[in-house]
């Protein structure tokens, strides 16, 4: 019985046990039927938010800068040369490359003595023309006076001829009487015909004589003016370049020696495009007189001046595009002719404009705008023009608004932004580096500074101060040494 009982309490257990396999297998079967046969749900999307920089658009009146590179000229230039040829015997103390000469000074003086020889026979030519034309006057004044005689001796003989033929008539004379007085008379007209022919023969004489004259005068003011050419003054104040001549050197007819400039009439010429030559036109279109400023980054030491806008070049030029425009300078110490300098151009003033980072605008000439719940939205503007950096553009609306700087290209009409309006981090203003120098490395630029003759003393000093800190600038440091073989 013991046997009997624990045999089914087993096959009951065992019962149990595959009814709960099989329970189990069923549910789990059904969890996965309704697993597969279920919709996959995707999570809930949040909506990505992006932090961008934003700037407010303040319309202003703004006159924009065109900014151009030009070369330094003087106004007034000389170039001397030689009209006559010979050898150089006296120079000038300061006939020499960068000598600054007075106006009237004596520059050079050629060998005059061919010169001086032919000025002796031109005042010699001269005696002779006017000897000869006094001559010629007195030959032209007796041949007047034996005109008259003959004249007063013909009025004789035809008085005569005509008392013969009164006598004639009255039955007194002859015909052979009246055949003489008649003859003498013919004789007598004859006379003052040849006295007229020497009259005239002795008045071309004068005029032959004045002739001589006159190109003998003609020769003589040549000689005269090539004595004066053997000479070459100064004519005006100013300084010498292209110096080729030395004393004792044989130069010929209008040979070119050097240039004399005048320093102190100076103008920049600088090119630019036909867009922006357009842009200084007044509306007769004439070339405004617009203000201008030249710099030249000299060694640390930035010079500049200011200038107005003067003329423009007749033409474009062989092979060039644009236009060449002039400007004259009014004071500029320290620049030279030939100077490669940066040129600011002050255009006239643009009203009702933004100037605004150039990050703002994308090439369809659109900017985005933030607008209500922190969401981004296209605006159409018009880009006025670029200055550097920046550019200066208008629209409707955009008057007040903040506009998204550092534009990316997940950025977009309706995206939802997260404003950051730090001006420092808009508009960065980096401070100058400085170091610390050692005092060989000091007195070396200290030296390069104080050797440097093209820069002003104003400049100098100003440099030689920031070398004698104890922490000076890196940027003035590279400057020194990288323009001056330092």
């Amino acid at each position: 019985m013991r046997f009997l009982r624990q045999s089914l309490a087993g096959l009951f257990l065992a019962a149990v046990s595959a009814a709960l396999l099989l329970y189990a297998g069923q549910l789990v079967l059904g969890a996965v039927q309704q697993r597969m046969s279920d919709e996959r749900r995707a999570p809930p999307h949040r909506e990505r938010v992006f932090a961008v920089n934003l700037v407010t658009a303040d319309l202003q009146d703004i006159a924009p800068k065109l900014i151009a590179f030009g070369k330094v000229e003087s106004r007034r230039r000389l170039e001397l040369r030689t009209p006559v040829a010979g050898r150089v015997i006296a120079l000038a103390e300061d006939f020499e490359e960068g000598g600054v000469v007075t106006a009237g000074q004596l520059l050079l003086q050629i060998d005059p003595a061919d010169a001086q020889s032919a000025l002796e026979r031109a005042e010699a030519d001269m005696q002779d023309a006017r000897a000869e034309q006094r001559e010629t006057g007195r030959t032209l004044i007796l041949a007047q006076d034996e005109l008259s005689a003959t004249q007063d001796q013909a009025q004789l003989r035809q008085r005569a001829y005509q008392r013969q033929i009164d006598l004639k008539e009255r039955g007194v004379g002859t015909a052979a009487t009246v055949e003489v007085a008649e003859l003498a008379a013919v004789q007598a007209r004859q006379s003052v015909i040849s006295r007229r022919q020497a009259v005239s023969l002795a008045e071309a004489g004068v005029d032959q004589a004045g002739s001589s004259l006159a190109r003998a005068q003609i020769s003589l003011a040549t000689a005269r003016r090539d004595l004066a050419d053997t000479t070459v003054m100064a004519q005006f104040d100013g300084t010498l370049q292209s110096v080729s001549l030395v004393q004792g050197r044989l130069v010929s007819a209008n040979e070119k020696l050097a240039e004399l400039v005048d320093p102190t009439m100076l103008e920049v010429a600088f090119r630019i495009s036909t867009v922006q030559y357009t842009r200084l036109l007044d509306a007769s279109g004439g070339l405004i007189a617009a203000p201008v400023r030249v710099s030249l980054d000299a060694t640390g030491a930035d010079l500049s001046a200011d200038g107005v806008i003067s003329r423009d070049s007749g033409g474009a030029g062989a092979g060039q595009s644009g236009r060449l425009i002039y400007a004259r300078l009014n004071a500029a110490p320290g620049f030279k002719p030939g100077d490669f300098v940066t040129v600011s151009v002050r255009e006239p003033e643009l009203s009702a404009v933004a100037r605004l980072p150039a990050s703002v605008l994308d090439a369809n000439g659109t900017v985005l705008v933030l607008g209500p719940e922190d969401r981004l939205e296209q605006m159409q503007v018009e880009l006025v023009r670029r200055q550097g950096d920046d550019v200066l553009i208008r629209g409707p609306g955009l008057a007040g608004r903040e506009v998204v700087v550092g534009r990316t290209p997940l950025l977009g009409a309706g995206i939802k932004v997260r404003a950051l309006r730090t001006g420092a981090a808009l508009q960065p203003q980096p401070q100058a580096e400085l170091i610390e120098l050692s005092d060989e490395r000091r007195a070396r630029l200290t030296a390069i500074v104080e050797g440097n003759s093209r820069m002003p003393e104003a400049a100098k000093k100003r440099v030689l101060q920031q070398l004698a800190e104890a922490k000076v600038p890196a940027k003035l440091v590279t400057r020194i040494e990288t323009r001056m073989g330092g």
